[in-house]
């Protein structure tokens, strides 16, 4: 079930955020956040965007949510979707499921262009996101450090049919997600609390 996340959520999320984190190079950070730093990522976070989580059985199996890439105003029509699954969730479609859900909540928000920042040698999410219709934009070799090598990081975008001149920024995610009128399909995805 793809649910919206709660901050009762932020332990496990952090859990599943952690190995990555420690054990991997699919993260740039060498230190996992402390349970505050994540709880206030994810107030932070989810002010604008949404975050939401995989649950089974009571525990969850992944999560996804959105960010802004950059912070000057004329970049208000971008955002950076992201998702980690625990490693058992892997290859059974709920990565595809969440970023569904997630993108199709940015584009009814008014975003236009998503990008994802992808290490170079992690084949499996660079597979995930073309799968996804992402297309590479930029790739940055030798750009990170991490775990005794240099690491590239290949720049995604995903477009919607852009809008010529958009009227307005991108609304909240939550006017989109409890506005009765634009509900529509996200409903049938999504359990909304």
């Amino acid at each position: 079930m793809i649910r919206i996340a709660t901050t009762a959520d932020v332990p496990e999320m952090l859990a599943i955020y952690t190995p990555y984190v420690e054990n991997t190079t699919v993260s740039f950070e060498y230190v996992p956040p402390t349970p505050e730093e994540f709880t206030n990522r994810f107030t932070t976070y989810t002010r604008q965007f949404p975050w939401l989580v995989w649950e089974e059985g009571g525990r969850l199996l992944g999560y996804a949510y959105a960010s802004a890439p950059f912070s000057r105003a004329a970049y208000g029509w971008c955002a950076e979707p992201t998702v980690y699954l625990r490693p058992e969730a892997r290859g059974k479609g709920i990565g595809r499921a969440l970023y569904d859900v997630l993108e199709d909540i940015l584009y009814r928000q008014g975003y236009q262009v998503l990008y994802a920042l992808v290490c170079g040698e992690n084949r499996p999410s660079r597979r995930f996101h073309e799968k996804q219709g992402y297309h590479v934009a930029a790739e940055f070799p030798d750009i990170g450090f991490k775990m005794g090598r240099w690491l590239s990081l290949i720049w995604y975008e995903k477009r919607q049919k852009m809008v010529k001149s958009p009227s307005i920024p991108p609304v909240p995610w939550s006017e989109v997600v409890h506005n009765a009128e634009t509900l529509g399909d996200i409903s049938a995805k999504l359990s909304i609390p």
